[in-house]
């Protein structure tokens, strides 16, 4: 898609001139592209410790599926937080802020991303035990 004047000249794509003005940095860092990666990660590690730790705390009789619905929603309700995290980032890239403060504002993100990242499954470990203690 080009964007064009009334007078018919063309100019840069506009999805060209928006990646431009959002990419570069001073340091030339690309926060918004670092956050993604950090949020693809936290969610393959999400994943595999919902399955091998959380999975493995579910006791059932025979061949239930209902833990396996179980992993998929709490896999599922954790992907829009991923997304609002990337989102953000992505329009915070565009808001100017100098180097320093980014970096400031991605090492308390990437904290809040990965504590969670741990500590979500182990809070649904102790639950899980908690019932079944109490059944």
């Amino acid at each position: 898609m080009v964007a064009t004047t009334s007078s018919g000249s063309s100019n840069k794509s506009v999805t060209v001139a928006r990646r431009t003005s959002v990419s570069k940095t001073p340091t030339g860092i690309r926060w918004d592209k670092k956050m993604s990666n950090n949020c693809a990660t936290s969610l393959l590690v999400y994943t595999l410790l919902q399955i091998f730790v959380v999975l493995q705390a579910v006791e059932t009789k025979g061949m239930s599926i209902a833990p396996y619905f179980g992993l998929v929603l709490l896999v599922a309700v954790i992907i829009p937080f991923c997304r609002k995290y990337e989102k953000r980032w992505q329009e915070m890239m565009g808001s100017g802020l100098t180097d320093q403060s980014l970096a400031a504002k991605y090492r308390t993100d990437q904290i809040t991303l990965w504590a969670l990242t741990l500590g979500l499954p182990a809070v649904f470990w102790v639950i899980i035990k908690l019932i079944g203690a109490v059944v």
